[in-house]
């Protein structure tokens, strides 16, 4: 039996790798809830009846909202929302072993730092050993054992290589790499990307629109990580196209289904739906960066601009669709 791997957040995502990661070795895995009441009930019913109801968890994992569970653990996942992980990472800090490594499963930037995810937990946990995990996955599917490919990357290829391979099972394919930058790009830009695309599918605009979109967002993707020292073989991979391509084509997709929502007429607030949307969270802070190196991401500042209510819809396809022709090769989008 190895040692414990814990999983802090109780939401579809971080349920379904808590089963993964107890079907990939015979091994307790400790899921974390900042709810004891959330816990408690998780334990009994055996499933996570909120966020993945009928989707049964795994005998291995135990539910607990008490931090001193999370001490023996040599690998923990932090599955918290982007814009939470300060607040989190900080108050569990001294609960967690210091030589455990720290994996990153949330897709967003900081709001207000502009902050990518890996400079957030280095300031609050400086000497941790980081990952970054992210890849085209749906939570029900991966709770449910379907088969999914996701990447995981950490500085020093020995470390990424053996926490790929101690996450992976029948089910769940973990490649590895050293690039947490690239890795953690695609999965916080696309989000934002996606909300476009589901714009484009509300307003009814057809799969030909969606396909030149999602097209044309890449390519923002990769200036954009080109400019912050991504590899570009990292953004042709599993997290960057892999993921764009997933979450850009379904309504299971949070941020795919916020903007079908707001293609159909609602405001922000309306499409929201009272669900997290991380790239409606990122999308300025996506924006801030990109500018700061000069990086034009036409479409990712159309969707800044109608989340935050400085754009009508119809007037960021307009801009869009108005933009100077040029070479598709040519640096700008």
């Amino acid at each position: 039996m190895t040692r414990p791997v814990a999983v802090v957040g109780g939401g579809s995502w971080g349920t379904a790798l808590a089963n993964a990661a107890a079907m990939a070795a015979p091994r307790e895995v400790v899921l974390w809830l900042r709810d004891p009441a959330s816990a408690r009930a998780m334990a009994e019913a055996r499933e996570n009846a909120r966020y993945l109801p009928g989707v049964p968890l795994h005998p291995g994992v135990r539910p607990t909202a008490d931090a001193a569970a999370l001490r023996d653990a040599e690998a923990v996942l932090l599955v918290t929302p982007a814009q939470t992980l300060r607040g989190v990472l900080t108050g569990l800090r001294d609960a967690l072993d210091p030589a455990a490594a720290l994996i990153l499963c949330a897709k967003g930037i900081e709001r207000g730092t502009d902050a990518f995810l890996t400079d957030v937990a280095a300031e609050v946990a400086p000497g941790a050993a980081l990952a970054v995990l992210s890849g085209p996955s749906f939570a029900a599917d991966v709770a449910r054992g379907l088969p999914t490919a996701v990447t995981l990357a950490a500085p020093e290829p020995g470390l990424a290589a053996a926490l790929a391979a101690s996450l992976s099972g029948p089910s769940l394919r973990v490649y590895h790499g050293t690039d947490m930058r690239g890795v953690e790009i695609g999965g916080a830009a696309k989000n934002v990307l996606a909300i476009a695309c589901g714009a484009v599918i509300g307003r009814g605009l057809g799969e030909s629109a969606r396909a030149a979109l999602v097209a044309r967002s890449f390519a923002e993707l990769r200036r954009f990580a080109r400019a912050y020292g991504a590899r570009p073989e990292t953004l042709m991979g599993l997290s960057g196209l892999g993921d764009l391509v997933l979450t850009a084509a379904s309504p299971q997709s949070r941020n795919f289904a916020f903007g079908e929502r707001l293609g159909r007429g609602a405001t922000p607030l309306e499409a929201a739906c009272g669900k997290l949307a991380e790239g409606a969270l990122t999308a300025a802070a996506l924006v801030g960066l990109a500018r700061r190196r000069g990086v034009e991401m036409p479409v990712a500042e159309a969707v800044a601009g109608v989340v935050a209510g400085d754009l009508s819809l119809d007037d960021a396809i307009m801009g869009l669709l108005s933009r100077p022709l040029r070479a598709e090769d040519e640096p700008a989008g």
